[in-house]
This record gives C-alpha cells, sequence and structure tokens, in this order.
C-alpha cells in the first residue's frame, strides 16, 4: 500500500483528539476525587466561602453580591455571543465553494468530503460553547434572584449550587474552545493540528493544576467533590 498525505488526516487527527479527551477524563477524575488540586476546586471554594458570608450576614449587602454575579452573567452572555457569530460565519463559509484551504500547500486531505467534517466539526464545537455559555448564563441568573428575594430564608446549599454550576457550564464552554482552536488547525493539515493539541494538553494541565494550600475561612473548611459540597465546621 503506497502511503499518501491524505492518510495523515486518518493517524493524526484522531491520535490529537484522543490525546485531548484523555487529558480531560484525567481532569474530571482528578476533580471529583482531588478537588483541592485543581483550579476548580480552589476557585470552588472561595466561591462557598463568598456565598456562605453573603447569605449568613443579618444585614447582607446584596447589592455588591448581584454586581459580582452580573459581571459573571455578562462575560458568559458575551462569549455566547461570540460563538454564536463565529458559527454563523462558519455556516456562511460552507454555503461558500471557497479554495483558500484546498491548496496544494497544505500537506494533508483537501477533498471537499473532509473538507465538509472540519467545518461541521468546528461549527460542532462553537455550539457546544453558546449552549454551555447560555447555561452559566441561566445559573447565575438564578443565583440573582436566590440572593436578591427579600425577608426570605433561602438554604445556602441553594445559592451555592446556583454559582458553582454556572462556573462549571463557564468551564466546559471554554473547554469546547480549546477544542475549536485546535480544530481550526486542522485546516492548514494534520500536523499543526497534532502539535496544537500535545501543546494545548501541557499548557492546560499547567494552567488547571494548583499547587498553592486552600484559604482556610474562618467560618468553614469546604471540601468540594463536583457539584456535592462537603462542610467541616472548625
Amino acid at each position: 500500500m503506497v502511503f499518501q498525505k491524505e492518510h495523515l488526516d486518518l493517524f493524526l487527527v484522531p491520535s490529537g483528539l484522543l490525546i485531548m479527551f484523555a487529558y480531560h477524563l484525567f481532569l474530571l477524575q482528578r476533580y471529583i476525587k482531588n478537588p483541592h488540586t485543581t483550579v476548580f476546586g480552589f476557585e470552588n471554594n472561595d466561591k462557598i466561602a463568598w456565598i456562605q458570608k453573603i447569605m449568613q450576614t443579618e444585614n447582607r449587602d446584596v447589592t455588591t453580591a448581584l454586581d459580582v454575579l452580573s459581571l459573571n452573567n455578562s462575560g458568559a452572555t458575551f462569549l455566547a455571543s461570540v460563538c454564536l457569530t463565529l458559527s454563523s460565519l462558519i455556516g456562511a463559509w460552507m454555503a461558500n465553494t471557497s479554495t483558500i484551504f484546498s491548496s496544494e500547500l497544505i500537506y494533508g486531505d483537501t477533498r471537499p468530503a473532509t473538507m465538509s467534517i472540519k467545518y461541521i466539526s468546528l461549527l460542532v464545537c462553537f455550539l457546544v460553547a453558546f449552549s454551555c455559555f447560555v447555561q452559566s448564563s441561566r445559573c447565575f441568573i438564578h443565583a440573582n434572584y436566590l440572593i436578591s428575594i427579600p425577608n426570605s430564608e433561602v438554604p445556602t446549599s441553594y445559592v451555592e449550587l446556583a454559582v458553582i454550576r454556572g462556573g462549571d457550564f463557564w468551564s466546559i464552554g471554554l473547554r469546547a474552545l480549546y477544542f475549536a482552536i485546535t480544530l481550526l488547525l486542522w485546516f492548514f493539515g494534520p500536523i499543526p493540528m497534532f502539535a496544537t493539541s500535545i501543546g494545548m494538553v501541557f499548557l492546560l494541565n499547567y494552567l488547571d493544576t494548583n499547587k498553592s494550600p486552600l484559604l482556610q475561612h474562618h467560618s468553614s473548611n469546604k471540601i468540594i467533590r463536583g457539584n456535592d459540597v462537603t462542610c467541616h465546621v472548625n
């Protein structure tokens, strides 16, 4: 069997995606079992302490709390708009018969069927990111309602769940954008895509790893396990 440049896509592209998926499965396992070793667990610890300070104060500063949540909501809405815009551009690009990425300079499979797969894969990533950012915005808006209810005794765990879920959807949306970056490099050939996947894993591992000790807040010492919160009172 004679080796052709189209065969690189069959090997390097699935390998790059497999490396990315394997890393995120490893990250998910670490987030569930040892959340303090990840940036997500470190941030969730501070979020829960912030929520408890607000909810347990008799005259809580609702305005400040709503301002903080509104900033998160604005960020999620902005990224959702960007993803939707990029998805529309990709759809319009697919409708045209462009040959920019079909040049002989690109070492890989540039057949029309493969180009369609590239466009669809990239479009799926942006749509997943859009959906996650919309859900993140929904969770932050729900937390706004819970905090701003006058003269009510809303359980703190309800607010914690809404805020943490919003943060989780935000993180998943960003992960979808990271996958979109690697798929975008696929348009320039399978070799740049595979190299980007490896570099992305090393970069994300550096960014996702937490080596700082958790802040020990006075009210409680938290251990975060995914969406479950275990409290140990000092």
